[in-house]
């Protein structure tokens, strides 16, 4: 257990006190004054020293001291605390000081600012190395909850009031739950897995959809009963041989139509007229036959003729290109025999140069004479060669040239002779026309044949007579239509009764798997309230075991961790109360104090750090419980003008 113990504290210009030096020496003390006089200040400077703050856990508030409102400048405030921290003296010290400064030029300082101080054992330290120091003593908010009775209660959220309480007592898992209550043993095979609270979850959504399917399912019902038909008196039996009955006779009687329809004299009739359709098709194609054979065969004639002058202008067209080409080839040949012939001509009057064939190329004298006659001979012999070879080109040329002219007048020939024989066709073709046209003007429409006039005849006098039948068998059918009719109209009712019927029995098959749904759901609602009962009743005895494993880590105060609802629901809180009285509300302030103490008392033992405790209001307290730590108690009283200090002689400094 670290234990920290005050041994003095020093004031100097803090909130009004000018200087205080409060001498513990380890022990238990009282500091008295009447309101006003700086008791709650003391406790304002031991936070502010260590942590910045006031006893209200404020970081801003006034420390400077005041004359008539105003704040008196350029004094130093300061607090200084000597501690024994298990048996080891420390000394803390914190300046907060105003800064002046003079600008360039300036006689006179002005305000810019304040500096804080900090020095460790009379040292100067750094702010980082100060808080440093503080920290491996003890956290703060560890710190605030061992110094002041009133802090854990009033200053710390109960949710984390709450998780403080169950990481001092430890918590409780299901299976120690169960054990004490052997009927939660179903809820293992219950959760499968689930926690407690995700279990009532999933119970609270099915409770509120069966409840919201329980209620939809009478409305469901009720409109499927006002839906349904009324079949009273009516019998599946017996409608069904109704209609087999009425089925019969509209077949019977549909059969007697057809009787009537279907007379002999029609039927032969009909067959007369399909043997005069026979003939006048047979009339017809013996006229066509009669009339267009000649024209067939003089249109045949034409489009042979019409052929037979294409292919010879076809061939008129490839001789009169083959000309064309040859023609131009003709011209080719030409330019190049005229070509040669000059070529022949110019190699022909060259002479013999004596004077540069016969002379050194060197020193330009006269060759040997034997030299000068080879000389002659070589050119003569190659103008001979070249003139020769002129010659047998310009031969064959010529010979192409011939070939070339004696093709043109054969193609001449030819063309000649298929243009008369295209002159021929085409009077032939002016004939074959002029015939066709006498052909067609001669043939007679079929319409003035004779044969075609009487079969025509006859056909409309049968047609007529089977009119005349019918008229007098259709009244008699008539008479059938309108019985069949009748028939068709009670068939049709007897029809919608059984829809009836069965729509009904569709409806009632329905409202029946309702029923069953609705006592299935009822069923498993039951289920479920058993389920969330058991959940419940295992909530509450957790929270039994949890409230008195937590309460017994405490002398004096007590916790509620919950709270129940009319409907039996539990709400999570934490509640400190003192013999049944709520701390928040109805519990006097000596009773707060001692709770408060108590609190700290467990706390200490928790975190296994002993601090100097301030009561403040502490006259209200008839007599404090007893604790271990060192207790700094505030007491107003009116007697005393200016704060006195008033140390207990029975404790002594560890």
């Amino acid at each position: 257990m670290k234990k920290i113990i005050l041994l003095k504290l020093e004031l100097t210009n803090f909130k009004g006190i000018k200087h205080q030096e409060f001498t513990f020496n380890g022990m238990n003390a009282g500091i008295f004054g009447e309101n006003g006089t700086g008791k709650t200040t003391a406790k304002d400077g031991f936070i502010w020293l260590l942590f910045d703050k006031d006893s209200q856990n404020q970081k801003e508030f006034g420390i400077k001291t005041l004359r008539d409102g105003k704040v008196i400048h350029k004094l130093n405030h300061e607090v200084e605390a000597v501690f024994l921290i298990d048996d080891r003296k420390l000394s803390l010290k914190k300046v907060f000081t105003e800064k002046w400064t003079k600008k360039r030029g300036s006689i006179t300082a002005n305000f810019t600012g304040h500096t804080t101080d900090y020095y460790v054992d009379d040292v100067p330290s750094k702010k980082k190395e100060y808080e440093e120091i503080i920290k491996s003593i003890v956290e703060e908010d560890v710190f605030k909850l061992l110094t002041s009775p009133g802090f854990f209660n009033e200053n710390v959220h109960w949710k984390d009031r709450r998780d403080l309480l169950l990481e001092i007592a430890g918590d409780i898992t299901d299976e120690d739950v169960i054990r004490t209550n052997s009927d939660l043993s179903k809820l293992i095979d219950v959760l499968s897995g689930r926690s407690i609270e995700d279990h009532k979850k999933v119970i609270t959504a099915k409770r509120k959809e069966i409840n919201q399917e329980l209620d939809r399912i009478p409305i469901r019902i009720d409109e499927l009963y006002r839906g349904m038909p009324d079949t009273g008196g009516l019998s599946k039996e017996n409608i069904l041989s109704e209609l087999d009955n009425l089925a019969d006779e509209i077949d019977s009687k549909l059969s007697n139509i057809n009787n009537l329809r279907s007379g002999s004299e029609v039927n032969n009739l009909k067959m007369k007229i399909s043997e005069i359709d026979m003939e006048l098709a047979n009339v017809k194609k013996e006229h066509a036959q009669q009339g267009q054979q000649e024209l067939y065969s003089l249109k045949a004639k034409l489009q042979e003729e019409q052929s037979n002058v294409g292919i010879l202008q076809s061939r008129v067209s490839s001789f009169e290109q083959r000309k064309s080409i040859n023609s131009s080839n003709i011209k080719d040949l030409e330019e190049r025999m005229g070509e040669l012939r000059n070529q022949w001509i110019e190699r022909n009057t060259q002479e013999f140069d004596h004077e540069n064939s016969c002379s050194c190329p060197t020193c330009g004298q006269d060759l040997p004479e034997e030299q000068k006659e080879e000389a002659l001979a070589n050119f003569n012999r190659n103008k001979a060669q070249l003139l020769e070879t002129i010659n047998k080109k310009g031969v064959e040329l010529k010979e192409k040239l011939q070939i070339l002219i004696e093709e043109n007048e054969r193609a001449d020939t030819e063309i000649n002779k298929l243009n008369q024989q295209v002159s021929n066709k085409q009077s032939e073709i002016i004939k074959l026309e002029t015939k066709i046209k006498e052909s067609e003007s001669n043939i007679k429409p079929i319409s003035e044949n004779p044969l075609y006039q009487k079969l025509m005849n006859d056909r409309q006098v049968s047609e007529q007579e089977i009119e005349t039948l019918k008229t007098s068998v259709e009244a008699s059918v008539q008479e059938v239509q309108i019985e069949i009719q009748t028939l068709k109209e009670k068939q049709n009712a007897l029809t919608s009764d059984l829809s009836s019927l069965n729509e009904s029995g569709r409806v009632k098959s329905r409202i029946a798997e309702l029923e069953e749904q609705q006592q299935n759901l009822a069923a498993e609602f039951e289920r479920l309230e058993h389920e969330l009962f058991l959940a419940e009743e295992f909530v509450k005895t957790k929270v039994n075991l949890l409230t008195e494993k937590i309460n017994s880590k405490f002398k004096y105060a007590r916790f509620n961790l919950f709270k129940e609802h009319i409907n039996g629901g539990l709400e999570e809180t934490c509640e400190t109360t003192y013999e049944g009285v709520p701390y928040s509300s109805g519990l006097n302030n000596a009773a707060r104090i001692n709770v408060g103490l108590d609190i700290i008392n467990t706390l200490s033992e928790h975190y296994g750090v002993q601090a100097p405790i301030f009561v403040d209001n502490a006259e209200s307290v008839t007599k404090l419980i007893d604790i271990d730590a060192q207790v700094i108690s505030l007491i107003v009283s009116e007697e005393d003008k200016e704060l006195r200090i008033e140390v207990k002689e029975e404790r002594e400094a560890a």
